[in-house]
């Protein structure tokens, strides 16, 4: 009853050695095998004759798959991905733009796992107190609106502690992972988290530290317990673990 659920911003597949490897990110990501994956700046512009990274992280995975081009080119696109082992039942996209900001936006999905339903949301947020502050207020009453068990996916890009994204979603996310995964070489920040309803979801996590090379984020990854009741919100105590292969 036990599923695993992986975010990363992958920073267009762009090394702290400065290679553009995506077949390295892949690597990372056949390493934990996630059943749900959310991968935050993937970047299919200007590539020529390249295969797309949304087609290839696609592959990682093959069932279901929601892609939010937030930017669109000539070129190509830029934007995230949720990706799922399993088909979703359905997905919608929720526009968290804010005027003179780069466009932002949110995915829903409802996951029909084996082990029952889950409904998850991605998302990579805003680099601005007051952007985050609307766009966490969004997230928060997405959550707050959908029955069952919820988990948040993503790079939330909040520098200061008890900021506004933690302020809003902690009113309906009981539990979350706390690891500090930005910049990857020296990590103090903890900006890609996980967070959940109820408490009881959230399992085991960690980061993947040897990942450190392969973009400027360190992915993070959890167990969910499916077999958690709905209703039970209780607190519990976050795990801080590193991953060493």
């Amino acid at each position: 009853m036990i599923i695993r659920v992986m975010t990363w911003n992958i920073h267009a597949g762009i090394g702290m050695d400065g290679r553009r490897d995506l077949d390295r990110i892949l690597g990372f990501i056949r390493r934990h095998r996630p059943d749900i994956l959310a991968v935050q700046e993937v970047d299919g512009r200007a590539l020529g004759a390249a295969p797309s990274p949304f087609t290839l992280l696609q592959s990682q995975i093959g069932g279901g798959t929601a892609v939010a081009e937030t930017i669109i080119g000539a070129d190509g696109a830029y934007g995230h991905m949720l990706l799922s082992r399993w088909p979703f039942e359905d997905y919608a996209l929720h526009d968290l733009s804010m005027k003179g900001r780069e466009p932002r936006t949110a995915i829903f999905a409802r996951v029909r796992t084996p082990h029952g339903g889950l409904n998850v949301i991605a998302a990579h947020l805003g680099l601005k107190h007051h952007e985050r502050r609307m766009q966490a207020a969004k997230l928060k009453n997405l959550a707050r609106n959908t029955e069952g068990p919820v988990t948040l996916l993503g790079d939330l890009n909040e520098w200061t502690w008890r900021g506004p994204v933690w302020k809003a979603l902690s009113q309906v996310f009981p539990a979350r992972t706390a690891h500090r995964t930005f910049p990857s070489r020296c990590p103090v920040l903890r900006l890609d988290e996980i967070f959940c309803r109820p408490a009881s979801l959230l399992g085991s996590s960690w980061r993947d530290t040897s990942a450190w090379q392969a973009s400027d984020h360190l992915p993070v990854i959890a167990e969910l317990n499916m077999h958690a009741a709905p209703t039970a919100c209780t607190g519990r105590e976050l795990v801080d673990a590193d991953f060493t292969p």
